[in-house]
């Protein structure tokens, strides 16, 4: 019991010691959904939509400060937007969610004592090479599940739909391998998001909770490239060595 209270006090703990700026990016992005909450219908889908959402800021926050409770933040937001995603037809973020849970949530709670010393001290920068295959993948992945689920699903969005699971599911395989290049894709996966849910939300099929979910992403990235630990520039105002390219 000692040991389980212990844990749970650490995972806490991980809460603090953020840049400042990412804290007032969360308490801007929670008012922004609590508005958006109580101006529409307040629906099953509506609540899921906005504990996820919050889940999930708190998520994205959390790996920007190299902090291991994004693990257990990651899979519960995951859970909220799998259901948000069934629910929309937009079913290809569901495997998107999944590929998360795989690359990033996972791989956090098997070795959440040790990531957060691992991630910051073992951070690596693309070559030439790398860019090549990543962007040769992101799009062979594109053009492949939005083929596919547009023949196999009534996904009425195949080509938004495709477009944000394939630049999300590279990010998160280049995050598992922690290269900072990450954040290219996770700013671009917040733009296809934002066009997705914004379609989405067009058509009548979601809420705007998550269109907005997908501005503070992008917010979120961009102060990454300034502030974040994966980057020189936040980690000389740290105190950390800096990222030598491969």
């Amino acid at each position: 019991m000692t040991q389980v209270r212990n844990y749970f006090s650490w995972l806490a703990h991980q809460l603090k010691g953020w840049p400042q700026q990412n804290y007032y990016l969360f308490w801007f992005a929670l008012g922004c959904q609590i508005m958006t909450l109580v101006n529409s219908p307040i629906t099953p889908v509506a609540v899921i939509t906005f504990i996820g959402t919050t889940l999930g800021v708190l998520c994205v926050l959390a790996i920007n400060a190299t902090k291991a409770v994004n693990g257990w933040l990651g899979l519960l937001s995951a859970a909220c937007f799998m259901f948000v995603g069934f629910t929309a037809k937009n079913y290809l973020s569901i495997f998107e969610q999944t590929a998360y849970v795989l690359t990033l949530d996972i791989p956090v709670l098997i070795s959440v004592r040790t990531w957060n010393d691992d991630t910051k001290d073992h951070l690596k920068t693309f070559a030439a090479k790398e860019w090549i295959i990543s962007i040769l993948f992101t799009l062979a992945v594109w053009a492949a599940s939005a083929a596919l689920i547009g023949r196999f699903t009534n996904d009425p969005r195949p080509i938004y739909d495709g477009m944000a699971f394939a630049i999300s599911l590279t990010g998160g395989i280049v995050c598992f391998l922690r290269y900072n290049n990450q954040y290219f894709w996770w700013l671009f996966s917040g733009i296809a998001q934002l066009i997705l849910w914004s379609v989405t939300f067009a058509q009548g099929d979601a809420s705007l909770g998550m269109a907005i979910n997908a501005s503070i992403y992008v917010l979120n990235d961009i102060l990454a490239f300034t502030v974040s630990p994966w980057f020189n520039a936040g980690r000389k105002r740290l105190g950390f060595k800096e990222i030598q390219s491969h």
